[in-house]
């Protein structure tokens, strides 16, 4: 991969990436939301506030394509990453909301190498997000394919 400086070899289970800090504004999670989950507490301040969710709230989508936008702010785009065959499981904890500054760590649960393609392995890892007071609002488990480094 052309620019890689993180290969498989460089990742070891207990390595942690820093996420963020990223403000989530309202003018974004409008947009987002008119285009890919237009419901009423996505793209209007009134409506979220008076939903359960306690204002202009995100779409998980959103929240989920924000975390990984930082994951590659922080080590993939720099990764010779090979793409990934999905993720094992997203939890929205809380909403995230209009004002929300997002922060967290994506940690390295275990690193292998490919048994049937030896030129690549698999990093699992587990995402988290918080918003300025600590709270919990997305954690994201899943993996990807990494290429080894060259010869």
């Amino acid at each position: 991969m052309v620019g890689a400086e993180l290969y498989l070899e460089d990742y070891v289970a207990g390595q942690t990436f820093g996420l963020g800090p990223h403000l989530v504004t309202a003018e974004a999670i409008i947009a987002f939301a008119k285009e890919f989950d237009p419901q009423p507490f996505h793209v209007d301040e009134e409506a979220g506030r008076e939903s359960i969710l306690g204002g202009l709230a995100a779409s998980g989508w959103h929240s989920t394509a924000l975390t990984m936008r930082l994951m590659c702010d922080a080590c993939l785009s720099r990764t010779a990453v090979l793409g990934s065959s999905g993720m094992d499981e997203v939890k929205w904890l809380k909403p995230v909301l209009a004002g929300d500054t997002l922060r967290g760590a994506m940690t390295v649960l275990a690193v292998r190498p490919s048994t049937s393609r030896p030129g690549i392995g698999i990093v699992q890892f587990l995402s988290t997000l918080a918003d300025q007071q600590g709270t919990p609002k997305i954690e994201l488990k899943g993996m990807f394919f990494v290429r080894r480094r060259p010869a």
